[in-house]
């Protein structure tokens, strides 16, 4: 059974984090009280609904308590945030995520029982700044304070060797967990281009190319090793 999310707030966070919902085959019940934010959303989500998501009888008029897992993503209305926050638990739903606004903001939302608070722009900016720093890390996520996830670009002295030969795992302590490699192909046209060609989990004895992207996970000290070596 596909697991059924509430998007509470569509401005420019929740109308992305619908649509991604919807494009992975989630089951997505989309709300706001501004008619022409839903309009944008109705044609992808399963549900949209025009309401103030502040008023307990309407959420539980469309059925909301029995979603999996509820995302407030309401802009500047720190009040409301929290009275939808509060609203949900009252009505049982079993996850929710919260935008959060500030630290403030954050913190009370935790004590109110928010299984994940997100800062969309803190994250973007701290994002944004660490590629500008770094401009071979393509991407990066971050798991905790001491490990991430970073999509690079290889350094030079290893292409053109097995992975098994670069050492990573041993002289740096970070493990490639997929390679992203760029390859020609034809598309519907007959038209030469360019493909995404995603290996997860690669073998040792694969070689490595200067078209290749590598993702690793590691501590965020070891990672820097790796990406400083150019």
């Amino acid at each position: 059974m596909k697991r059924q999310f509430a998007v509470i707030g569509l401005g420019r966070f929740g109308y992305h984090i619908a649509k991604t919902l919807a494009d992975m085959g989630a089951e997505v019940a989309a709300i706001d009280k501004d008619k022409d934010k839903v309009d944008q959303v109705s044609d992808f989500v399963t549900l949209a609904y025009q309401l103030d998501a502040t008023d307990e009888k309407a959420l539980r008029a469309v059925g909301l308590q029995n979603v999996d897992v509820g995302i407030v993503s309401i802009g500047e209305d720190i009040e409301a945030s929290i009275l939808v926050v509060m609203t949900l638990k009252e009505m049982g739903v079993k996850e929710i995520v919260a935008k959060g606004l500030t630290d403030i903001h954050g913190r009370i939302l935790k004590h109110l029982g928010v299984h994940k608070v997100v800062y969309p722009e803190a994250e973007m900016a701290v994002r944004a700044a660490h590629n500008l720093l770094t401009p071979n890390v393509m991407d990066q996520l971050t798991l905790s304070e001491d490990y991430s996830i970073e999509e690079i670009a290889p350094p030079r002295q290893f292409v053109g060797k097995t992975l098994v030969d670069t050492e990573m795992r041993k002289k740096y302590g970070v493990t490639v967990i997929a390679i992203k490699r760029n390859v020609p192909g034809l598309d519907e046209k007959g038209e030469s281009v360019m493909k995404e060609e995603w290996m997860v989990s690669p073998p040792p004895s694969i070689v490595i190319t200067n078209m290749d992207e590598l993702v690793i996970i590691g501590k965020n000290e070891d990672l820097k090793k790796v990406v400083s070596l150019g």
